[in-house]
C-alpha cells in the first residue's frame, strides 16, 4: 500500500462526499464515481457549508458508471442507499483490486455478507455513521453536526486496515470508535433505526416529536425497541436493559427532526426497508422470535410501497 493511500468513494452523495472530505484533508488521493451531478462536481467540486470549517474538496480523479480506473484504490467506500434489487457487488468489481480494502459507510443489518461471499479475499470494513449532513443542491452539502464512525473488521476483529483508515479520519478530523464486534454495533443502532425510520413513513413523514408525543407513540416505539432487542440477544447480542429509557431519553433532548428514511419518503425516493426492518424480522423468522410489532409494520409498509407502484 502508498504511503498515502488511494480512496475510490462509490456513492458520493451526502454521506460519501463528507467522508471524502474529511480523507482529502488527511492527504489522501481521493477519487468519486458519481452518477447525475457529474457535470457540477467536474466543474465546482464538492462545497461544503460546516462546522469543521472549509472542507470542500475536488476529487483526484472523477468517474461515471462504466468508466475504466486510472488505479486500483487501496480502499472502496460504498455510500450508497441498500435497496431491494441493488446488485452491490456488480456496483464495486471494476473498481476492486486484488487487495483492495471494501469498506461500507451504509445503514442496516446484516448487510455485509453479500460482499463479503462475493470477495472472500478482499478485507471488508464495516462502519456505522453518526452525522447530521444533507445534499441542498448539486456538489452543495450542508453538514450540521458529527461525523463519528464506528469502524470494525467483517465479521469481527480489528486489523490493520482498521487501524489505518482509524488513524486517517481522525487525522482528518472526526471521531472514531474501532469495535471488536461490528455487527453488535449495528444491533445497538438497529434499536433507535428500526423503530423510528418506518414508523416515520407510516406517520406520512412525521418528526421524532410527533411519534414520541402522539398518545401511545412512546410506548409503541418502547414495544418495537424490545422486540429487536429479542432478536438480538438471540443472535448471540445481548443488549443493556436501559437501552429503551436512554434512546427516548437522547432523542427528545435534540430538536424535532425527520430521519433519513422519512426525508426519502417525502421526497418521493425509495426507502431502505429490508436493510433496517426486513432484515430484522428475517432474523427474527430463523430464529424464532416472535416480533408481531414488527412484522406489522413490515406488512403495512409492503403494502404502501405495493399500492404506490401500482
Amino acid at each position: 500500500m502508498s504511503q498515502q493511500p488511494h480512496v475510490l468513494i462509490i456513492g458520493a452523495g451526502a454521506i460519501g462526499s463528507f467522508y471524502g472530505a474529511i480523507l482529502k484533508r488527511a492527504g489522501c488521493t481521493v477519487s468519486a464515481v458519481v452518477r447525475s451531478e457529474y457535470d457540477a462536481i467536474r466543474d465546482g467540486g464538492f462545497q461544503f457549508e460546516s462546522p469543521l470549517g472549509d472542507i470542500s474538496w475536488r476529487p483526484d480523479h472523477l468517474y461515471r458508471d462504466g468508466d475504466q480506473a486510472d488505479s486500483k484504490p487501496d480502499y472502496v467506500i460504498l455510500a450508497t442507499k441498500v435497496l431491494p434489487n441493488s446488485d452491490r457487488a456488480a456496483l464495486i468489481r471494476p473498481w476492486l483490486g486484488e487487495n483492495t480494502g471494501i469498506v461500507l459507510i451504509q445503514n442496516g443489518l446484516d448487510i455485509e455478507r453479500e460482499l463479503a461471499d462475493a470477495f472472500p479475499d478482499n478485507p471488508i470494513i464495516s462502519c456505522l455513521a453518526f452525522i447530521a449532513v444533507s445534499r441542498v443542491a448539486p456538489g452543495q452539502i450542508k453538514h450540521n453536526a458529527y461525523g463519528r464512525l464506528v469502524m470494525g473488521r467483517f465479521p469481527e476483529g480489528i486489523d490493520e486496515h482498521c487501524s489505518r483508515l482509524r488513524d486517517l479520519f481522525v487525522e482528518g478530523g472526526i471521531d472514531i470508535k474501532l469495535t471488536e464486534q461490528v455487527v453488535g454495533e449495528r444491533w445497538l443502532k438497529c434499536v433507535w433505526n428500526t423503530p423510528f425510520n418506518p414508523l416515520s413513513v407510516l406517520a406520512n413523514g412525521a418528526d421524532t416529536y410527533t411519534i414520541l408525543d402522539t398518545p401511545g407513540g412512546e410506548q409503541l416505539i418502547r414495544d418495537l425497541m424490545a422486540e429487536v432487542m429479542a432478536v438480538a440477544e438471540a443472535d448471540g447480542h445481548p443488549l443493556p436493559a436501559h437501552l429503551p429509557d436512554s434512546n427516548i431519553a437522547g432523542t427528545r433532548k435534540m430538536p424535532a427532526y425527520k430521519n433519513s428514511m422519512a426525508l426519502d419518503y417525502l421526497n418521493d425516493r425509495p426507502i431502505e426497508l429490508d436493510a433496517i426492518l426486513g432484515n430484522v424480522v428475517a432474523i427474527a423468522h430463523r430464529l424464532n422470535v416472535p416480533v408481531p410489532r414488527l412484522e406489522t409494520v413490515l406488512v403495512t409498509l409492503r403494502m404502501r410501497q405495493g399500492g404506490a407502484a401500482g
